[in-house]
């Protein structure tokens, strides 16, 4: 394997026992042993899991500003994530650390630097697993420096990549891959997030205007997160949408109840998002 073909992206509240308070190591274990060089994780969690560790050794929150307790969280918890990623995917693989931000997709060099760096993963047999380095991240001062990109640079697209499905997307643009798998604690998309029987399962469309329509009547149903500071399904939506026009294949579905695997070859309930007709929808074989 000398290519990425597969991103798949896993969610904070999917990697934790939320009745519980901790990590889901069986969430951990189970997905680690699907993954091959060949394939990007792009993993969220770290500030989540910082802050289950903390309340279990301090015994409560931390009561501060709540972007500074986001830091420090981050900082706590990202050390606890590539451990136990390190700990479950098989010692036959690298496992290498990949903290981005912004500046590292809005700028060509570092683009391009990263582009190379993911490439050498597949071909060494490494697996990267990616995350928003939130431990560093100031919002005002990245939020400053978005506009400056804007205002500079008003006929490109800027990104900001604070939202991991984000930062799927835009590795999968990067890499040219062929599938991106979005990992929720949820089986998908619904039309009514209260009736699991409205899950929708293709968003298909043959032409642009034709998925952009089905997509945004898709985000009026869709309210709410599953935790604060998350940006929700339609957020989601979006993201999903820019990387199927640019034809990546894209597959919502739950980390918690099915594998990998079984969204891949559509043996699982999950929402499919694609530009083409329904039966020309192909099942990537990155895990075969």
């Amino acid at each position: 394997m000398n290519k990425l073909d597969l991103v798949v992206k896993i969610g904070s509240m999917a990697l934790i026992r939320r009745e519980d308070n901790d990590i889901d190591y069986n969430l951990f274990s189970r997905l680690s042993g699907e993954l091959r060089p060949g394939m990007a994780l792009v993993s969220s969690g770290a500030t989540e899991i910082g802050r289950l560790d903390y309340m279990k050794r301090m015994g409560r929150e931390l009561d501060g500003d709540a972007e500074d307790n986001k830091t420090d969280y981050a900082a706590q918890g990202q050390a606890i994530l590539m451990a136990t990623w390190r700990q479950f995917i098989s010692p036959d693989y690298q496992v290498r650390q990949v903290l981005v931000e912004h500046q590292h997709f809005n700028d060509p060099q570092k683009r391009e630097h990263l582009r190379r760096m993911l490439m050498r993963c597949a071909a060494q047999d490494a697996i990267p697993v990616i995350n928003y380095n939130d431990a560093v991240s100031d919002e005002e001062n990245r939020k400053l420096e978005l506009q400056r990109l804007h205002t500079d640079h008003p006929h490109e697209e800027v990104v900001e990549c604070v939202d991991n499905d984000e930062t799927a997307a835009v590795v999968s643009e990067l890499m040219g891959v062929r599938t991106m798998v979005l990992l929720t604690s949820a089986d998908g998309i619904y039309q009514d997030p209260a009736d699991p029987a409205t899950l929708v399962r293709n968003v298909l469309a043959p032409d642009a205007e034709q998925l952009r329509a089905r997509i945004a009547a898709l985000q009026a149903h869709c309210v709410g997160a599953s935790r604060a500071g998350a940006n929700g399904a339609g957020a989601k939506l979006a993201f999903a949408l820019r990387s199927a026009l640019q034809g990546v294949r894209v597959i919502i579905g739950s980390a918690k109840k099915y594998r990998l695997r079984d969204l891949l070859n559509g043996s699982a309930p999950c929402t499919r998002i694609a530009l083409c007709e329904e039966d020309e929808y192909g099942i990537a074989s990155a895990i075969d």
